[in-house]
């Protein structure tokens, strides 16, 4: 039964959707208030590889682990979809491999060191030649997502659970009343009251709580991600090394980015530009992956801000200094966009803190 009090989701990435659509699916009177269109911020722009891989904490990983758990529930329900893979993870930098592989061991994430004959043998369209010191680290168990692909379908699943799209409302602004808000006005005038609002702005989100005396740490950088034309690989895994990381798109294509890009992103006043040398130096370091080195061809490329909160964990769940607000703030918005969702519609719903999220609580910043 829809309940009868309502909820605001601000924000039309993929974390906002979710969020929407599983308070939708519990009974919630709901509204999506966005911006723009759908994915048109950094969903759009976003690698959007499923892992847990790496150093992390013990919380942060079971929480990842649950956000991929999902997909594969989802991947079960769509099992032609093009647009969600789980063809593996390979990666390799600087850092101790040996330290990473015994850290996610140690956490139960399959893991495995794999030498160049095995790369050859087990992760097809990689040239082992291009792997330094002959190792890299391979989890079977990820995947990568075309975040706009996925939209559509929680989308369409909002609406049949009787959600309310406001799309191109522009930048909201949240209402409060004696220490609780009372719920949004779109850039037009419009008025959404809503016992419940929740932040999923992406990089917007420390400026909206900042405006409501709340202060949430931001290590936000500007990112490119190039996507190519269709490339002739046999490439399906997800690849994550120092100069390029590389998964394929549902179009034939791949799409690429890798972190030193960013000092060489200007801002114009009206956007950010990047140079062509650029594109074509990290086309260059993807081609250089690849078994037999194709040529790249950018087709699309997309800049903007990658949502990272200052302590690098997420910040998720609901914010203590104003009633009824609730910050949904991550880095790793592909990987726990649907669980995330499911947790923080379950806290507004049943009206207690889920356990799941407790650690990412806003409050651990005061």
């Amino acid at each position: 039964m829809r309940t009868t009090s309502p909820t605001v989701v601000v924000g039309g990435g993929i974390l906002g959707l979710s969020t929407a659509r599983a308070l939708a699916a519990a009974g919630a009177d709901v509204a999506l208030v966005t911006e723009g269109e759908l994915t048109s911020g950094a969903s759009g722009r976003s690698l959007s590889w499923l892992n847990s891989a790496g150093v992390r904490s013990e919380e942060y990983h079971r929480l990842r682990v649950a956000g991929i758990d999902r997909y594969r529930t989802l991947a079960a329900r769509h099992p032609d979809a093009d647009w969600l893979r789980f063809d593996g993870g390979l990666a390799w930098s600087g850092a101790d491999l040996r330290a990473q592989h015994d850290h996610e061991t140690a956490h139960g994430y399959d893991s495995r060191l794999l030498s160049r004959d095995e790369i050859a043998r087990l992760v097809p369209g990689v040239d082992p030649a291009a792997v330094p010191g002959g190792q890299a680290v391979w989890n079977p168990g990820e995947g990568w997502v075309d975040l706009p692909s996925l939209a559509q379908v929680l989308a369409k699943e909002f609406a049949e659970h009787g959600g309310r799209l406001v799309a191109n409302a522009g930048p909201v602004r949240v209402e409060h009343q004696g220490g609780a808000v009372t719920g949004v006005r779109t850039a037009a005038g419009d008025s959404l009251p809503a016992d419940a609002v929740v932040l999923a702005t992406g990089p917007a989100v420390p400026e909206m709580a900042a405006e409501l005396g709340i202060a949430v740490p931001d290590a936000t950088p500007i990112s490119l991600l190039v996507t190519t034309a269709p490339v002739d690989t046999p490439l399906r895994a997800v690849l994550n090394t120092p100069r390029a990381s590389i998964r394929p798109t549902p179009h034939g294509g791949l799409a690429v980015d890798s972190d030193w890009t960013t000092a060489s992103i200007r801002h114009t006043g009206s956007g950010y530009e990047v140079p062509a040398e650029i594109v074509t130096e990290l086309l260059a370091e993807a081609s250089g992956l690849l078994a037999g080195n194709p040529p790249l061809t950018a087709e699309r490329q997309a800049i903007g801000r990658k949502p990272i909160p200052g302590d690098g964990d997420p910040v998720l769940g609901r914010a203590d200094e104003l009633g009824g607000l609730y910050l949904a703030f991550t880095h790793s918005g592909a990987t726990l966009a649907l669980i995330a969702g499911e947790l923080l519609a379950h806290e507004i719903t049943a009206g207690e803190a889920h356990p799941m999220l407790a650690p990412f609580n806003p409050r651990r910043f005061r």
